[in-house]
């Protein structure tokens, strides 16, 4: 049927007077779906245990899911409280009558310490270990990397480092570990700008690999994927003693002969599309290490300012850009190169951390604090990425990257599909009610995602 098309105009001649008043009114109805999922879960109660050290008026796990709310909305900010103090789902998602103002909040950061944080630590690590048994991986593969969080000139611990694009500003250095197949985080770790990357990182990698074996067992496999910044002899030998199969890239540095190996090779192998490359059993005398090592190239049509070049040809077959990974895998040249190029996936991760979850932003001059505010950021985070993938996530095809194993939204999609939608709380027939517009697709999500609540 042809619609008349002057019923699909409409004329808007005045303004809209605005006023403010007082309503039981929301503007993030999904954040009742979440609170649901947060309950099945037990998160307040083991939020409030892991808190305990940090009590107050309000409440430490109170607080804490104040902050996970604000994340969820869009706030980036302890100011932002103020702004959404009136809505009534947000004191309902964190338990609390009254929301504190930014002050309060930032004063109970400040009281995390490195004790006190071991408690919130443990917790997100339990909640990743709860999804990974509900999803009966067949492998666990971790990508582990630092990210600069920028600071100001008088936070605590926080120093000049290594940060390309602002040489001269202060920063953290977390230290992160990623899920490939879901996008948790396993473990954060904050650290000073100024160390290297590998800097606490045998620790850091002790601690997450016997936190994942403790609770699962051997019989899972792990697979570690790092950059050349922890192409390091005491994680080789960790990894190796764990049991644990890696695939690490190699510097070009001096003391190793990769530069040599590449120019005496005859015969390169096809890896992928404009990339070649072979196997070489590397020794190191040094470390007393023998690894197997890919050496691989890709044909670029300039040349890299960055010199990959290297010397080792004329440019009479184009220039090319070099590589190695030292791997204990026993995958072949286009496996492994596959493999080692999904690491790039936890990039998105961060990116959505830094934009999505605020872990870029740092609340106060306090470490302690400020650790814990990442803390939360990573808390979050893994919760939503649990919700989706036992309400809404879809298993997506295998790939030899071995990165998502699953179709999970962004934050910012589902904060428009689910979250920032405006509801009425009214009380009918003795029930508290919470009612939307009619939308028939935000009506058929909101009844998928509740049905698998409930299911």
């Amino acid at each position: 049927m042809r619609l008349n098309v002057a019923s699909l105009r409409r004329m808007v001649k005045g303004k809209l007077h605005v006023e403010f008043v007082h309503q039981e009114v929301t503007s993030y109805s999904g954040l009742e779906l979440l609170r649901r999922y947060l309950r099945q879960l037990e998160v307040p109660s083991r939020l409030h245990a892991a808190c305990t050290g940090t009590g107050g008026d309000y409440g430490g796990g109170r607080l804490a899911l104040l902050v996970v709310a604000l994340f969820y909305v869009g706030a980036r900010h302890l100011e932002h409280l103020r702004y959404v103090a009136s809505d009534p789902l947000i004191g309902r998602f964190c338990g609390l009558a009254r929301i504190p103002t930014a002050r309060t909040v930032g004063t109970w950061l400040r009281q995390f310490t490195q004790t006190t944080l071991a408690p919130l630590v443990q917790l997100n690590h339990d909640l990743v270990i709860d999804a990974v048994k509900r999803l009966a991986l067949p492998r666990l593969t971790i990508d582990v990397d630092g990210t600069v969080v920028r600071t100001g000139a008088t936070v605590g611990w926080a120093f000049r480092g290594f940060n390309p694009h602002h040489r001269k500003d202060p920063s953290y250095y977390p230290l992160l570990a990623h899920l490939a197949q879901t996008g948790h985080i396993v473990r954060v770790k904050n650290r000073p700008g100024n160390v290297h990357d590998s800097k606490q990182a045998v620790a850091f990698l002790r601690e997450v690999i016997g936190g994942l074996r403790a609770p699962i067992g051997r019989r899972l496999p792990l697979e570690f994927r790092m950059d050349a910044a922890f192409f390091q002899r005491d994680i080789f030998r960790l990894l190796t003693a764990r049991g644990c199969a890696y695939a690490i890239k190699v510097g070009y540095w001096s003391w190793l002969p990769l530069k040599q190996l590449a120019a005496a090779r005859q015969r390169w192998l096809p890896v992928a599309p404009h990339v070649t490359g072979f196997f070489h059993a590397l020794d190191l005398p040094q470390w007393n290490l023998q690894l197997r090592v890919m050496i691989y190239r890709t044909h670029v049509d300039h040349e890299s300012p960055k010199n990959f070049q290297l010397d080792l040809f004329t440019p009479d077959d184009g220039h090319f850009e070099y590589a190695a990974v030292a791997t204990n895998m026993a995958l072949d040249l286009p496996a492994l190169y596959a493999f080692i190029c999904g690491r790039g996936a936890q990039e998105k991760t961060l990116a959505e951390l830094k934009g999505e979850f605020a872990l870029d932003v740092v609340p106060t001059r306090h470490y302690g604090a400020n650790s814990a505010w990442q803390q939360l950021s990573v808390l979050a985070y893994n919760l939503i990425r649990s919700f989706q993938l036992d309400t809404l996530a879809e298993p997506k095809p295998r790939s030899r990257k071995r990165t998502y194993a699953y179709l999970i939204r962004s934050m910012r999609t589902l904060r428009f599909l689910l979250v920032a939608r405006a509801g009425r709380l009214a009380r009918i027939g003795g029930r508290h009610v919470l009612r939307l517009s009619h939308n028939p697709a935000t009506e058929t999500l909101y009844a998928s995602v509740a049905h698998r609540l409930a299911a």
